[in-house]
């Protein structure tokens, strides 16, 4: 029996094998800039080297880096490679042709406000060490300009911010290199001032994993632009796994070598790791800022994209602009730069999204099913128990065991969403697949 389904689906057309790209011009520059952004280890070190030996919280980047690939972007990145579409319309077979519009439809457009006001916060506070100003006015001009001209700039010209991307990527990769070569002589002598190596290993565990969270679902998005599994497992092997030990461990190597030299108050956050390099540290703060350009519209693309899709009765310039105004919001009372607090409830809103549709796509035998009709109760259900285990700080009246700050809750609620999901769709509380006129269901054939 045929059914209707929403625009957003019947009118999604799949990317066609011939415009597919390899993983070298795709997957791993867009992964490996993910990390790059200097937000990702900006305040990394202290939860982290503060508590473990540095071979430890090393040994919990790769770990990390595993897991990000294993169970966040496996499933997304072969749904998106094998059908060809992105991830609302995929994301249909786990939550429903109706409950796509929330679920990962709307969800990912709500969190990318917060990713805008972020990286908002972070750019405008870099340009403002770098000038030596403290002005709390010019602070928030600064959002103001940042956020509405990089979110203007998304709407209108993002295949334009693509090209330039592909430069503007890699500077903080050169910076990074010149920021731990001025401090390796004092890793040696750095050490931990807790010892509490298990701690540590679990805090880069939750840091890691919720900052990549989003961008593991969004390898749907990415995937669909491969041409085949060789990509997604090139791709994702050096972009996340690559990604997270350089991006993630040269930082941390600055930051131990600074505090290992003494020469200043033994600060754990990078930016005074940048300020030790002496003259060279001005301009390289405005470089960590202009590289984070590329992010903003990006981030802001995403928001734009997802509000326009899914509520096409507003115009898109009307969701945008509200979006970005509560972007700006955000940043500008200072919400916005408590980063790792951040990270960790982009783990729990993405986390059991991610578990869910790993869960769906091994039920299917490891394909994309196709949209089911109405709502699946079944991904509704173990996003809302994987959520909720997510965020235990939230939640009162809860033991102190799981309230503890090293409680890799973003990582519990992966394994929630994934196992809820699999015994409810046991008991067959999926809705059936819908048979559509221009059979979206389909996969390709490559």
């Amino acid at each position: 029996m045929e059914h209707t389904v929403p625009d957003y689906i019947s009118k999604s057309v799949p990317v066609p094998a011939s415009a597919r790209v390899p993983w070298y011009s795709s997957t791993f520059p867009t992964y490996f800039g993910i990390f790059l952004w200097v937000g990702f280890y900006l305040k990394i070190a202290e939860p982290t080297i503060g508590y473990a030996s540095l071979g430890t919280v090393l040994l919990g980047l790769l770990v990390a880096g595993l897991l990000c690939l294993a169970l966040y972007y496996w499933a997304p990145a072969m749904l998106g490679m094998q059908s060809g579409h992105p991830l609302y319309v995929v994301g249909t077979s786990t939550f429903g042709t109706s409950g796509g519009y929330l679920i990962p439809g709307l969800m990912m457009g709500f969190l990318q406000i917060g990713w805008v006001a972020a990286i908002g916060a972070v750019s405008a506070n870099f340009i403002m060490t770098g000038l030596k100003l403290t002005s709390r006015t010019l602070y928030c001009a600064l959002v103001i300009i940042w956020i509405y001209s990089l979110g203007w700039v998304a709407i209108k010209g993002i295949h334009h911010v693509a090209r330039v991307a592909k430069f503007l990527n890699w500077i903080p990769l050169f910076m990074i290199v010149i920021v731990f070569w001025a401090n390796h002589d004092g890793i040696p002598r750095y050490r931990p001032v807790h010892a509490q190596p298990f701690t540590g290993f679990l805090n880069t565990l939750s840091i890691v994993i919720g900052y990549f969270a989003t961008a593991g679902a969004a390898g749907a998005d990415f995937g669909m632009n491969n041409r085949d599994r060789k990509d997604i497992l090139l791709g994702g092997w050096l972009g996340i796994v690559g990604g997270v030990l350089i991006a993630g461990g040269l930082p941390l190597l600055a930051v131990a070598g600074y505090v290992g030299r003494g020469i200043g108050p033994a600060s754990y956050d990078y930016t005074a790791a940048i300020a030790s390099v002496g003259s060279l540290a001005p301009v390289m703060f405005f470089l960590f800022a202009i590289a984070s350009m590329v992010p903003t519209c990006f981030s802001s693309f995403i928001a734009s994209n997802s509000f326009s899709t899914m509520l096409p009765k507003i115009p898109r310039i009307a969701s945008t602009f509200i979006a970005l105004t509560i972007s700006v919001i955000l940043a500008a009372t200072g919400v916005a730069n408590n980063l790792v607090g951040f990270f960790s409830l982009v783990a729990a809103s993405f986390g059991p999204i991610c578990g869910a549709m790993a869960a769906d796509y091994l039920l299917a035998g490891r394909r994309w099913s196709g949209p089911r009709l109405g709502i699946n109760w079944a991904g509704y259900i173990a996003w809302l128990i994987g959520f909720l285990v997510g965020i235990p700080e939230h939640i009162p009246g809860l033991p102190p065991l799981l309230l503890k700050a090293d409680n890799p809750s973003g990582l519990y609620s992966f394994f929630v969403g994934f196992i809820i999901y699999l015994v409810l769709a046991r008991v067959g509380l999926r809705p059936p697949v819908v048979e559509t006129a221009n059979n979206i269901s389909q996969q390709p054939s490559f």
